[in-house]
């Protein structure tokens, strides 16, 4: 008989736990206040009450993808295209460090207009212009050769969820060309130019298992990200995936406080989807162990149109210019919003997976 409160204890004392263990966690059959408490007292023994801004600028909703999940897939007809400029994503980026930001999030698509040349252009000017400012991209799989020459450019982080470790469950989510080994590489590659990298997945997509969630926590042990990002699966009309049931609130805070557990030095932010699946799901997730809010900077006239799924969240405490409201949101929540990069802490934990 598995004890909630002795496996709980070993995740905070030795931030890891046996697969038996930790299916036990994903399961839920216990207070799960007990692991939000715990992950509480790491993240604030690690990162104090601190909570980091990113201003998230979405450059472009083109993809040469057709992922099943995805609004934006490349074969749906109903989606409003853009494409912003340079001149508006530093426009972006000057009224974001008006307001205090201190990392600039670039996501878009695999638009192929976005090529290295251009990119590195951008990230060169955001540098000249911010230079105490990090630059993060979040931009799919690219090329080695490429994430190398927008590094060079001075780029500093880079976002690429492996969505799913499991290569059956990831093959039911995406189009057969692409592959989870390709990703994964990407995220090694990543890692061994120097970026800090971020990985993740969806909580609760069609087809996966308790097993699939298992997989994916193993995975990032081996990858040891400086960010995850995990937020519930939600439909969108447009795709193959329009009457599939979304992902569970309950179940991504259980996940964000066990990630919070397995990884003490981790960036997790409190993602949109979760304020979308929930009037007050980001306070939740920050009170579950998440540190990090990504408000949007995008122009306004195009935020509604980067819809990865339905009824996205773009406008109050997720739009940038209500930085105000966001504060108070999370200081009702019992944290601080503070102005500063917010880099990943040092030290990573690695551990052997298998020694639990």
């Amino acid at each position: 008989m598995i004890d909630a409160k002795s496996v709980i204890h070993k995740l905070e004392s030795t931030h890891n736990a046996s697969d038996e263990e930790l299916l036990f966690l994903l399961g839920g059959d216990y207070d799960a206040s007990i692991l939000f408490e715990a992950a509480d007292r790491v993240r604030r023994r690690v990162y104090a009450g601190e909570v980091y801004i990113r201003g998230l600028i979405e450059i472009s909703n083109y993809c040469r993808n057709n992922c099943l999940y995805c609004g934006i897939r490349a074969s749906n007809p109903n989606v409003c295209r853009y494409r912003l400029t340079k001149e508006e994503i530093l426009a972006c980026c000057a009224s974001g460090y008006e307001l205090g930001f201190r990392t600039f999030v670039m996501q878009g698509g695999e638009d192929g207009a976005f090529d290295d040349d251009t990119m590195c252009d951008i990230v060169a000017a955001i540098k000249v212009n911010h230079p105490d400012c990090a630059v993060t991209l979040s931009l799919g799989e690219r090329s080695r050769d490429s994430y190398k020459r927008l590094f060079d450019a001075g780029a500093d982080r880079y976002l690429l969820r492996h969505e799913t470790a499991d290569s059956e469950h990831y093959a039911s989510l995406h189009p057969p060309k692409m592959k989870l080994e390709a990703r994964k590489q990407c995220l090694f590659d990543l890692k061994d130019i120097g970026y800090q990298v971020g990985s993740g997945f969806m909580v609760g997509s069609p087809e996966q298992t308790p097993e699939c969630l298992l997989a994916d926590l193993r995975f990032l042990q081996a990858l040891e990200p400086d960010m995850i990002g995990i937020g519930p699966f939600i439909s969108h009309k447009d795709t193959p995936f329009a009457d599939c049931a979304n992902g569970s609130l309950e179940l991504t805070l259980t996940l964000v406080a066990m990630l919070r557990l397995l990884f003490p030095n981790a960036l997790i932010p409190a993602t949109t989807a979760l304020g979308t699946i929930a009037a007050d799901g980001r306070e939740r997730a920050l009170r579950a162990g998440a540190n990090v809010v990504m408000p949007n900077l995008s122009p306004k006239d195009v935020r509604e149109h980067y819809s990865l799924y339905d009824n996205k969240a773009h406008s109050g405490a997720e739009a940038a210019e209500s930085l105000a409201l966001l504060k108070k949101q999370v200081s009702q929540a019992g944290y601080e919003v503070v102005v500063a990069r917010g880099d990943a802490k040092k030290g990573a934990v690695s551990l052997n997976i298998h020694n639990v």
